[in-house]
């Protein structure tokens, strides 16, 4: 992905006549070689980043995805699709509740244990507030999240709604503000 450096690159060998090894190191084509390499790094280290936060709502909407696959691509009621939210903040249960069991009694809770719990904490208080995901009502929007191949633009395509604990349904908009 180093597009600025390979420009850099190519237009010193270009100005050279393609020799770019030669080059001395406090000499200008060096430090605009270094000045775009170090651009690249930075630009890669904020796609990374994004990346890293985009993941969790693509998780999200792949576990739906699986859900209404299995479900014959056929919109769904509500107590379905609370019951659904219920197994996807639940998911993490089982595996703290295993380190929970592995440390020994009196000792201080292990760094994964307290991002399971932290985990589960926010998903709980997410759904009790309203539990962000793709719209499941709709057959329209069941049948775009079918075609959902893992990428954050397609996302943008579906409908999203909030659904809290109590059973209200909101509309909501797509990328979610402070999730």
């Amino acid at each position: 992905m180093a597009k600025t450096l390979e420009k850099m690159r190519k237009h010193i060998a270009k100005k050279r006549n393609g020799a770019v090894e030669a080059l001395h190191e406090n000499s200008r084509d060096s430090k605009k070689l270094h000045r775009a390499q170090i651009r690249d790094d930075r630009l890669d280290k904020l796609a990374q980043t994004r990346r890293k936060k985009d993941k969790p709502l693509i998780l999200r909407a792949r576990f739906f995805q699986k859900f209404v696959q299995q479900n014959d691509n056929k919109p769904l009621e509500l107590e379905a699709i609370q019951a659904k939210i219920h197994e996807f903040v639940h998911q993490y249960d089982e595996e703290y509740s295993e380190v929970k069991a592995i440390r020994r009694a009196g000792r201080p809770a292990s760094t994964r244990e307290d991002l399971l719990r932290m985990k589960i904490e926010t998903l709980e208080k997410e759904y009790g507030e309203g539990f962000y995901l793709p719209d499941l009502t709709t057959k329209e929007n069941v049948e775009l999240l079918n075609r959902f191949e893992g990428s954050w633009p397609f996302l943008t395509n579906l409908a999203w709604v909030k659904v809290s604990s109590a059973g209200n349904v909101k509309p909501s908009s797509f990328p979610p503000q402070g999730l």
